[in-house]
């Protein structure tokens, strides 16, 4: 009897033991909601359940092991005077600072393997931080996120998308998982563009919310003309000579193709030593490339950056319209983020506003952005054309709130609202700019803002997040800018021409470093609001209209208009010493 009873205390040991080793599974039917909208976002309508056999991929960003190691290692690489100031991570160590915990791991797999997902339709980025499951059936999803997918259509725009206004996930995994995409944003990237006007006996036409303005003195036109640009910003004397080891990316989204055959008329009329420019098309995520359907926004961007940087090499990036909305800036990060080589400066003219996507999203891009400042990247991102926000900015409650934009609202990129005029240069009243409702203010803007605040006093109290991160950063010219589109010239304006201006004038800037034996600038703003502020021109007049009233004024110093002021290639150069 004796000898019994050890034998089952034994065998209890080794059960006790077994478990211990191998926790059970977690109830992956307790589900708690992780993200939900009270009602459909507004311009969308539901078109009911998506079609039977309709698939989607699904991105599931993992919580990582060493939570703020990357921010700290972006803080180190971008603070001047830090002893680790632009010595840059590589795409590996990138992967280790990201990587989630084996726990997290093990537990996600487990939920995955629960509801049956093959494990050959799992693929893992950035060291495991993000899980792409390729291919999810609709049904599928559903039960996996407790959502209800259906299809949407946007009421304005026509465009449809498959989206959930909710979804949960078991309890066992809300710390660890992130968000998950596409769930809940409703929305897609728009351009930062007013529409272009044909231009006629050499005149530029350029409108905004209001009728179209014509330009059509010759003196006026001039100004605006892009050897004006070259003599404002100073870049005119400089030739880059880097023998293609510095690049400019520029971002395309929407299906927006640039053609060569404008880039070469545009060069030839605006910068004829420059005819023979060109670039490489890079596809990303289904992306496609047909010259022969040029669209407006991706010629701006082009013909902007190549007119400023010539003629350092350009890479388009032609971004797929598989999963319409941030999805699709999310795809290109992972793209790009997965190369051991990357372009050193980055330009993109697409936002959103920010309030239509979760808060637990918008971080997770804006973390991807983190990655690319410490690998030694600068990103330049438009500010919008809506000022502090388009229409009366009434939200469901009843109540206004001005509406910031996404990516804009990130601290980690470098975001360009626009200017116009001459002697002195403005603000143009529909440059984006404010407040973030969801990041809080950096460190680096702490003094800048804090400034303009107080100067501010009371006005628009309540209407912005006084403690958010504040945008613009920098600003260029945004109005009355000649474009070529098929053939013929129209004016333009929008902070979108404002953006890869500034691009390729810190592109101008990386060459110089690179040509000396020095790494990039990367991620811009700590220099720019310290030391590189002396090599911008401060812009002290106009506002940003918008929400029905006249907006941010621009004053001395930082604005939430101009930002910190325009570029002077000269003199931030000399800020490099």
């Amino acid at each position: 009897m004796h000898y019994h009873c050890i034998s089952v205390l034994f065998v209890i040991v080794l059960f006790l033991l077994g478990s211990l080793a191998k926790p059970l599974s977690p109830p992956w039917d307790d589900m708690h909601i992780k993200h939900s909208w009270n009602v459909v976002p507004k311009n969308w309508e539901s078109l009911g359940h998506p079609p039977s056999g309709t698939t989607i991929d699904l991105h599931i960003a993992l919580r990582p092991q060493r939570e703020n190691a990357m921010v700290d290692a972006l803080h180190e690489v971008s603070e001047p005077g830090h002893p680790r100031y632009r010595a840059y991570l590589t795409k590996g160590q990138v992967a280790d600072l990201v990587a989630p915990h084996p726990e997290t791991l093990e537990l996600v797999n487990s939920w995955l393997e629960h509801h049956s997902i093959s494990p050959s339709s799992i693929s893992m980025t950035h060291g495991g931080n993000t899980l792409t499951l390729k291919r999810v059936s609709v049904t599928q999803a559903n039960t996996l996120l407790g959502a209800s997918y259906q299809l949407y259509r946007h009421v304005e725009r026509g465009e449809t998308i498959v989206r959930t206004v909710g979804y949960s996930l078991p309890r066992a995994l809300h710390w660890h998982v992130l968000t998950v995409a596409p769930t809940t944003s409703f929305v897609s990237p728009r351009t930062q563009w007013q529409t272009p006007r044909n231009c006629s006996d050499g005149a530029v036409m350029s409108t905004s919310e209001e009728p179209a303005m014509m330009l059509s003195s010759r003196a006026k036109v001039n100004r605006i003309m892009p050897s004006f640009l070259r003599w404002l910003y100073e870049t005119e004397a400089y030739t880059p000579n880097t023998r293609g080891e510095n690049v400019l990316g520029v971002l395309g989204f929407l299906g927006y193709y640039p053609s060569q055959t404008d880039l070469t008329a545009f060069m030839q009329k605006f910068r004829s030593e420059a005819g023979d420019a060109t670039y490489t098309v890079v596809l990303v995520n289904g992306g496609e490339y047909d010259p022969t359907h040029p669209q407006q926004e991706a010629n701006v961007d082009l013909q902007y950056a190549e007119v400023m940087a010539y003629p350092t090499p350009h890479i388009f990036y032609s971004i797929g319209q598989g999963a319409p909305g941030m999805e699709d800036l999310f795809s290109w990060l992972e793209y790009i983020l997965d190369q051991e080589n990357i372009p050193q400066t980055i330009s993109i003219s697409y936002g959103i506003e920010e309030r239509l996507m979760s808060r637990e999203y918008a971080i997770n891009v804006c973390d991807q952005f983190v990655m690319l400042g410490v690998r030694g990247v600068s990103v330049l991102v438009s500010s919008g054309n809506d000022g502090i926000g388009k229409g009366t900015c009434l939200r469901d409650d009843g109540t206004v709130r001005f509406n910031p934009r996404f990516p804009g609202t990130c601290p980690y990129v470098t975001v360009v609202g626009g200017t116009t005029g001459h002697e002195p240069e403005v603000a143009v009243k529909f440059s984006g700019g404010g407040f973030s409702d969801y990041f809080k203010r950096p460190s680096y803007q702490e003094e800048a803002v804090s400034t303009y605040l107080q100067d501010l006093g009371n006005r628009y109290q309540g209407l912005y997040n006084a403690s958010g991160r504040g945008f613009p950063d920098i600003a260029a010219q945004a109005l009355g800018l000649p474009i070529f589109l098929e053939g013929k010239v129209y004016g333009v304006g929008g902070t979108s021409v404002a953006t890869p201006i500034v691009a390729g004038i810190i592109s101008l800037l990386n060459d110089w470093l690179i040509l000396t034996g020095q790494a990039p600038l990367g991620f811009l703003n700590p220099w720019l609001y310290g030391r590189g502020s002396r090599g911008l021109t401060d812009i002290t007049e106009g506002s940003n209209s918008g929400c029905n009233m006249d907006g941010f004024p621009a004053i001395v110093g930082w604005d939430p208009v101009t930002g910190l002021g325009t570029p002077n290639f000269r003199r931030m150069l000399e800020q490099l010493f």
